[in-house]
């Protein structure tokens, strides 16, 4: 069947969408267009600010519409504690938790040779600029436990060495291949928790 136009581009833009597949897009397309129009106005006008309301914090790295973010400018957050994670979404499962009561720096990604992409390519230079420069007293890696996630937090601990600090990397109830958006808030807790001392 040949949709008309208007349907056919809304499948393909939905294609876009991570995990989307066509039968998916097909789906929440026809579920759109049976909508009321209110609604689907509400939709696009929810996707439009997200492109033109948020932008990254300067600090850590994270999504907000206020830069500095609310974390990095609340008076009753550890400032001396610094949580290192690979993408924005990271923050907001460690933050369901209601255990960390740290400040966050985002990498935007892990070190991942096969892709090109090297130290230089993640907010690696501001993470060090920030121990240097703040009174930072911990270094909590939080990378996830995949291959790259091992290997960036082995470099990271080794760039962090020559400060005098403490570098600890989360391990208790991480399961090895694992990505934090989506493990339970309990298991992310303990990994905090439990979090250990790591070496370069």
């Amino acid at each position: 069947m040949i949709y008309p136009k208007p349907l056919e581009d809304l499948v393909k833009q939905l294609q876009k969408l991570p995990t989307i597949g066509p039968k998916t897009a097909q789906r929440l397309a026809f579920s759109i267009l049976k909508m009321p129009g209110e609604e689907v106005i509400k939709i696009s006008k929810s996707l439009s600010e997200v492109k033109t309301k948020l932008n990254y914090c300067r600090i850590c790295g994270s999504i907000t519409d206020q830069d500095p973010c609310m974390i990095c400018t609340n008076p009753n957050r550890s400032h001396q504690v610094v949580c290192v994670i690979e993408e924005p979404e990271d923050l907001l499962a460690i933050e369901r938790t209601r255990q960390y009561k740290g400040v966050y720096h985002v990498l935007m990604g892990v070190l991942s040779p096969l892709d090109g992409i090297g130290p230089r390519d993640l907010r690696i230079d501001p993470l060090l600029k920030r121990v240097d420069e703040k009174n930072i007293t911990e270094v909590i890696i939080a990378t996830n436990y995949t291959t790259e996630g091992q290997a960036t937090a082995l470099y990271l601990a080794n760039q962090l060495d020559s400060f005098d600090i403490e570098i600890t990397r989360i391990a208790y109830g991480i399961p090895v291949g694992g990505d934090l958006e989506y493990i339970d808030d309990q298991t992310i807790g303990q990994a905090i928790e439990g979090r250990r001392k790591i070496s370069s």
